[in-house]
């Protein structure tokens, strides 16, 4: 099988889910000038929609916007049938629930035309388990997004046991030419990559919240005033590499490697009891000092678009 249309031609994307992720892939692809049609079962779900895209909309014109980006682009179809009827590429990004993801995907699957690629946007269900009742499972792949999609730009590329890998190259490239970084997987991965190294330090951050051994304030101030200024230009591999001199990560290894055997983490989630969730929820609102969460979140992409400046100049020096 072969796809209905280069990844370069797309000019109609569908994106049924129209929550937080959902509404952020619709704010993202209608700035890089896509005719977005999008679909969500919410009573809601259109104003809600409207009201992110337009948030979202001054720091994606601060990006810079594609020729013949506009809001007026976006269309909310009143079935899921109709959202995807003129697809040329389907995103779905429904709330992470195994068995709504089968049915939505195969209803998808049956709506959508021939050989145009569906993706879903997963936290961490392998696609083999998500397309299993659908009747064309060799095109969807899992096109996992960070958030706010509209603002980061990694997407995690990966097809399933009865994905194609012409699926897969496709959506890489599709991704690729809608302005996003992508990592493609060769194996399915359960979380994939990045989810589970976040997950790795969120679980020990709950640890030492639950043991009393660091507050929530604590804990994020180690990483935006510590290693988290390191990573948005070297990840954690290079990051040690350079902690070993001259002598790279060679060093770093043979230099610290015992002290991997210490116990300096957990890696197993401690039992979210009502206490530890009370504490991690006291702690966030003491941490923001009651701030509101859409200032937070314009704070927060401004700070995103900064840091992205900053390390392209970087780069660019090179």
């Amino acid at each position: 099988m072969n796809a209905r249309i280069a990844p370069g031609s797309v000019r109609r994307v569908a994106c049924v889910g129209a929550g937080v992720i959902g509404g952020g892939w619709v704010a993202h692809f209608l700035a890089r000038g896509y005719q977005v049609t999008a679909w969500d079962p919410a009573a809601d779900a259109e104003d809600k929609l409207a009201r992110l895209v337009e948030a979202a909309w001054p720091a994606l014109t601060e990006l810079g916007l594609a020729e013949g980006a506009s809001q007026q682009n976006l269309t909310v179809a009143d079935s899921l049938e109709q959202a995807v009827a003129e697809a040329e590429f389907v995103q779905e990004s429904a709330p992470e629930d195994l068995e709504l993801k089968r049915d939505l995907l195969a209803r998808i699957d049956a709506a959508t035309p021939a050989g145009v690629v569906i993706s879903s946007s997963t936290s961490g269900y392998p696609m083999t388990d998500m397309q299993q009742r659908c009747t064309d499972p060799q095109r969807l792949v899992v096109g996992h997004p960070f958030n706010p999609p509209y603002l980061i730009p990694l997407v995690e590329v990966v097809g399933g046991e009865l994905s194609e890998q012409w699926a897969v190259d496709w959506a890489a490239e599709f991704f690729e030419v809608a302005g996003k970084h992508v990592i493609k997987m060769d194996d399915e991965v359960p979380g994939f990559i990045a989810n589970r190294l976040q997950e790795a330090i969120w679980r020990e951050a709950l640890h030492m919240v639950a043991n009393g051994e660091a507050t929530v304030e604590q804990l994020d101030a180690s990483i935006t005033a510590g290693p988290g200024l390191r990573w948005p230009l070297f990840g954690p591999c290079l990051t040690f590499h350079l902690a070993g001199g001259e002598g790279g990560m060679a060093h770093m290894l043979d230099h610290f490697g015992p002290s991997l055997k210490s116990p300096w983490t957990r890696l197993e989630a401690p039992e979210l009891t009502d206490d530890l969730r009370d504490r991690m929820v006291r702690g966030c609102e003491e941490a923001s000092g009651g701030a509101a969460v859409a200032d937070m979140v314009a704070d927060r992409d401004r700070a995103i678009i900064e840091v992205m400046r900053a390390v392209d100049k970087v780069k660019e020096a090179r």
